[in-house]
């Protein structure tokens, strides 16, 4: 059966006890870039040996399983290609290491150089009024170049290409699979950046550069279901080849030149049917719920990551689940279509 997995920050509070009372008891983590309660940094870096086992024991303290890190060092000098990528590599194969080393086994990355995530909205109304987020690439209309100014695409792959040839070695020794994120929105030109992840045939041309599980992808539906309109299909093409290692479970309405993202149950894709193809690939990684709106009476100092609105999404998920066990059971991974 699946499992679930929810991304938190790492400094304890409320919400971690709240996630073991409905059932989740895996944690993705971002690196602890705070000061320790004493007020001072120690001397290892956040991607050190000894801080990365911190960071895991304080989960397992919580009663958490850390399995992932969602984060990494620095990273644009190496998406660029430009001076001073090889210390950033460096640092990067110090995380993977890291977290070999304290038995964390996927660390989830991306190659958005300068702008990363993206939305031009933070306070569109959804359903009664909720908060959701959302893109519209005509409001970057008359948006100018980043300080990078104009990147064509071949950059961006050629300084994949240098990047992942010798990390791949590194996460393979270390028994850490490393999950490539798409861009979000993965819509190419974005203010001059011939952005790169943004279609499936990008992503086997990833696969194709190192032909190893360590070199794998994470198959974030939201983004997936703007670049293909048969996410379930996806999901069965990539994790068939084993090379999905980790799984985001949300949704939008829309394109990538202008889409909002929704509740769980009230996007464009057919979640039952991604559900049953997780459980046809017999995934071994974690999915996490992602980029929820924000409910009434909840905060939104960080969009997308309601409490409330996580818990509704663990629950549906939970019941996607339930519904995608009885029925491979009853008809068989034969690719069926089951009612939603």
């Amino acid at each position: 059966m699946i499992e679930f997995a929810e991304y938190l920050h790492p400094r304890p509070d409320a919400f971690w006890t709240t996630l073991r009372q409905v059932g989740v008891e895996r944690a993705v983590s971002t690196l602890d870039r705070s000061p320790n309660p004493m007020g001072h940094r120690t001397a290892d870096l956040p991607w050190g040996r000894g801080a990365v086992r911190q960071l895991k024991q304080r989960y397992e303290d919580m009663g958490l399983e850390l399995v992932g890190i969602e984060d990494s060092p620095p990273l644009d000098r190496t998406r660029l290609g430009i001076a001073g990528r090889e210390e950033e590599i460096e640092h990067f194969c110090t995380l993977v290491r890291s977290m070999g080393d304290a038995g964390i086994p996927m660390l989830c990355y991306n190659w958005m150089a300068v702008i990363p995530w993206l939305r031009t909205s933070v306070t569109l109304r959804g359903r009664a009024g909720a908060l959701v987020t959302g893109f519209d690439a005509e409001a970057l209309r008359d948006s100018g170049p980043t300080w990078a100014g104009t990147v064509p695409a071949e950059q961006f792959w050629d300084a994949f290409e240098h990047f992942i040839k010798r990390v791949a070695p590194v996460a393979e020794e270390a028994g850490v699979r490393l999950a490539l994120h798409p861009d979000d929105p993965p819509l190419a030109p974005l203010r001059g950046m011939g952005r790169i992840m943004n279609s499936l045939d990008a992503f086997e041309r990833v696969l194709e550069f190192v032909d190893t599980p360590a070199n794998s992808l994470t198959l974030c539906q939201g983004n997936w279901t703007l670049m293909t309109d048969d996410v379930p299909g996806a999901i069965r093409h990539f994790g068939g080849m084993g090379r999905i290692a980790f799984g985001h479970f949300r949704d939008v309405r829309g394109t990538a030149e202008r889409f909002v993202e929704t509740f769980h149950d009230e996007g464009q894709t057919d979640m039952l049917q991604a559900m049953i193809a997780w459980h046809e690939i017999d995934f071994d990684g974690v999915l996490r719920c992602d980029h929820v709106p924000t409910l009434e009476g909840d905060s939104n100092m960080d969009p997308s990551y309601s409490f409330l609105a996580r818990l509704h999404a663990i629950g549906y998920m939970t019941g996607l689940r339930e519904a995608a066990v009885a029925a491979l059971a009853a008809n068989g991974p034969t690719g069926m279509e089951v009612a939603g």
